[in-house]
């Protein structure tokens, strides 16, 4: 069995830094953690990776992209999403129903982990949508190989939209998994783009975003799935949250302590409504990017731990598709290449620090999920870490790897780079002075997760 020894590391990991430690991989384990020399054996049986002082870190769960396939494949698909997740220090991804046909039942459901499995170059899971109809599909999934339910709240995606009350009271009461929700309410929405249009037409000027999907229409969705989620005494995770005034619905504390969770997303933490007039709708998402104040409430919420995750909402479209007018242009872009450089970065200036990221990403997805023996760097745990060293870099379309062919991080310099990730003890990924380096040989696992 394959033996890599990884020396010369500082592992971030469970809230502390450890200088000048080494790790041993056997197989796809995490066999042994050195914190001081290591035996003269185990150097003189594995293959040594000198880890320069670089930082290492488990490898970065993401709760929430969308590859797109099947049926949006021009956007994204499995196989160039999962590579860049890789290049970005994402090994494992959970991804969403709204592809074409919609993963509403388990048949559809099971097909897309088919795809991953031929096609994914890192870990996999995928949700079942919920419909206003569908509810003997959910009562059917096996809690230890899928990750949720998502739950549209609020959005218009198709028959996901569930705005039946029965239905919503079934979901919550029966789910044997926990439901994901989108929150944003349709009825304020609506009204908001009447009024929007009745002072400009249909030329709406991509300002007008946080406006027409406004906080209101935030808060009002967010407490009613809370309501419906503490009624049924269900397990909820709110995600891609963008207001401050959703912060008073959210409680700190301990992650394993909480039925209802809350996520923010990095283009929330990063951008804020003045970036519009310089990015226009390729920062369009949904929820939109809104005041500056509410990304500081954001932030407050994260560092004291009222959010408990950070994710991308990766959601790819062509730059043909994203430069449009306000109405024509499909909100929603790539970031799994770039997420944890940027919270790395914003660990730079200060926003949080490197172990509270690594919480955040990479820890807290996989307590939250119960996904089984991922998401922390310890000795019988599935070997996903990544290397990370800090050496400035420039965002150019020519080292980004999305299929849509463009960032919006592009010209952004990072201060910090994944050098080398690893995937089930395997390295499918190492960036150097030649350049960017894939080992495509290699495929991820299905995620499971220890759940009684």
């Amino acid at each position: 069995m394959k033996t890599t020894l990884i020396t010369n590391v500082k592992i971030v990991n469970e809230g502390k830094i450890h200088k000048k430690c080494s790790v041993l991989i056997k197989g796809d384990i995490i066999e042994k953690i050195f914190r001081k020399e290591v035996p003269q054996n185990v150097i003189d049986k594995s293959e040594i990776l000198d880890g320069d002082n670089r930082y290492l870190i488990p490898g970065v769960i993401d709760d929430q992209v969308h590859l797109r396939e099947p049926g949006l494949t021009h956007k994204e698909d499995i196989y160039h999403g999962s590579k860049a997740a890789v290049a970005g220090g994402v090994t494992s991804f959970m991804e969403m129903p709204n592809t074409n046909p919609q993963a509403t039942d388990l048949k559809t459901l099971e097909e897309k982990y088919d795809i991953a499995e031929k096609n994914s170059l890192v870990n996999y899971s995928f949700y079942l949508g919920a419909t206003n109809t569908n509810i003997d599909e959910v009562v059917k999934i096996d809690k230890k190989n899928i990750c949720g339910v998502k739950l549209f709240m609020g959005s218009s995606t198709g028959n996901m939209l569930v705005d039946n009350q029965e239905a919503l009271d079934l979901l919550f009461a029966k789910s044997p998994v926990i439901i994901t929700s989108h929150c944003e309410d349709e009825g304020i929405i609506r009204g908001n783009i009447a009024k929007a249009k009745e002072q400009y037409g249909e030329d709406v000027p991509i300002s007008e975003h946080p406006n027409i999907r406004n906080s209101e229409a935030c808060y009002q969705s967010t407490v009613k799935t809370i309501d419906l989620a503490k009624k049924h005494n269900a397990r909820l995770h709110v995600l891609h949250l963008s207001t401050q005034k959703e912060m008073s619905l959210f409680q700190s504390g301990n992650l394993k302590d909480k039925n209802i969770t809350a996520e923010v997303c990095v283009h929330h933490l990063w951008f804020d409504d003045s970036d519009y007039e310089k990015y226009g709708t390729k920062i369009k998402w949904n929820p939109a990017i809104k005041a500056a104040s509410d990304k500081a409430a954001l932030w407050e919420a994260l560092n004291s731990d009222k959010i408990d995750v950070v994710a991308t909402d990766h959601a790819p479209h062509t730059a043909e598709e994203k430069n449009n007018s306000y109405f024509k242009a499909p909100s929603g872009g790539p970031l799994l290449q770039h997420s944890l450089v940027a919270m790395l970065d914003l660990a730079r200036k200060g926003n949080i620090s490197i172990e509270k990221v690594v919480e955040k990403m990479c820890h807290a997805p996989a307590d939250l999920f119960e996904v089984e023996k991922r998401g922390y760097i310890r000795k019988g745990y599935k070997a996903d870490i990544v290397l990370v060293d800090q050496t400035p870099w420039e965002v150019t379309p020519e080292n980004t790897v999305y299929k849509c062919g463009w960032s919006p991080f592009e010209g952004t310099m990072f201060a910090y780079k994944v050098t080398h990730t690893f995937v089930n003890g395997e390295l499918v990924y190492k960036a150097d002075k030649d350049g960017m380096h894939f080992d495509e040989e290699n495929r991820g696992q299905r995620l499971t997760f220890d759940r009684e």
